[in-house]
């Protein structure tokens, strides 16, 4: 059982439907990950790859979206308000150089949790599901930083986009 405290504060019931969705998506890569490990396959060896890819394809078209590769862009296209409630995000810097949000909860995680992964399970898929948001600071010249990371048992997740 998961020592990973993830509770959310905002529980409205729209706000839980998108979160049941994001949930849906978390499923799906554990039971990906699951089949693959049980064909004698280590999902590490692809999973993340694909995720990038995801990733990278949803970056380009966020930037196209916003017609910009500005760190402030992808704030305003993919961080957007209903986003924050969903995540419970706090925005802590948003410029064209350097985008920092902290989230509290996270929907993935809980799935994981609902369906008894392991905290060394959640992590790694964790690790895997952050591969799009790596492929998406790609698509703006940027790299990602995790300095704390729900899934590990960090209070928070800190997402930080820095352009390269």
């Amino acid at each position: 059982m998961s020592q990973i405290i993830n509770e959310p504060k905002y529980k409205n019931k729209l706000i839980q439907a998108i979160r049941e969705q994001l949930e849906h998506r978390a499923l799906w890569l554990y039971l990906l990950c699951d089949e693959a490990r049980k064909k004698g396959l280590d999902p590490k060896e692809f999973a993340s790859d694909a995720i990038k890819r995801c990733g990278l394809y949803q970056g380009n078209q966020l930037v196209k979206k916003g017609n910009t590769d500005s760190l402030k862009g992808l704030k305003k296209t993919l961080f957007t308000k209903p986003a924050q409630f969903v995540f419970e995000m706090d925005v802590l810097k948003s410029n064209d150089d350097e985008l920092f949000i902290d989230f509290h909860y996270c929907p993935l995680v809980k799935a994981w949790q609902k369906i008894g992964c392991s905290d060394q399970e959640i992590a790694m898929l964790c690790d895997i599901a952050m591969c799009g948001d790596n492929g998406i600071g790609t698509c703006y010249n940027s790299v990602l930083d995790l300095p704390k990371c729900i899934a590990k048992g960090d209070d928070i997740c800190s997402l930080r986009y820095h352009k390269k």
